[in-house]
């Protein structure tokens, strides 16, 4: 876990784990930002455990997308794009009582993202994986307004 933080620096208040995680999301490192912000929403006791659950249950759709785009013909990873669409929709429930905005992150902006991968998915039955290596998406944490 101090590997994984080490070099990630915080933002304000914010917590350091917190802000890893959309380093490592920005980086296409999805399970990386899933274990750095799992220990985060582990020891959390505030209704912001709620809010780290769903963003961990985000990254894990995206780890799956990844997987599935890098191997589409191997037995276990060519079958992801199920996982990831009810990961989507798990992390939606999870985040989107924080909607729009909560700790500096445009919720709805990422509901919308995760809702379109999703509903491109399940339009295309199963068969296409909107994710690729080139336009993998990023996140952006915005200051407050004073």
């Amino acid at each position: 876990m101090e590997a994984a933080l080490r070099g990630h620096s915080s933002s304000g208040d914010l917590p350091v784990a917190y802000t890893a995680y959309f380093e490592c999301f920005n980086a296409g490192e999805y399970y990386e930002a899933h274990d750095v912000l799992e220990h985060l929403w582990l020891g959390c006791s505030t209704p912001d455990a709620r809010f780290y659950k769903g963003l961990i249950q985000i990254a894990g759709a995206y780890v799956h997308l990844k997987k599935q785009f890098e191997r589409p013909l191997h037995p276990k990873d060519g079958r992801r794009l199920h996982p990831a669409v009810r990961l989507f929709a798990l992390g939606i429930a999870n985040i989107e009582p924080f909607a729009p905005y909560h700790l500096q992150l445009d919720v709805a902006a990422l509901i919308n993202t995760c809702r379109r991968l999703a509903n491109q998915i399940q339009a295309s039955q199963f068969t296409q994986n909107p994710w690729s290596s080139d336009r993998h998406p990023t996140i952006t944490l915005h200051n407050p307004t004073p």
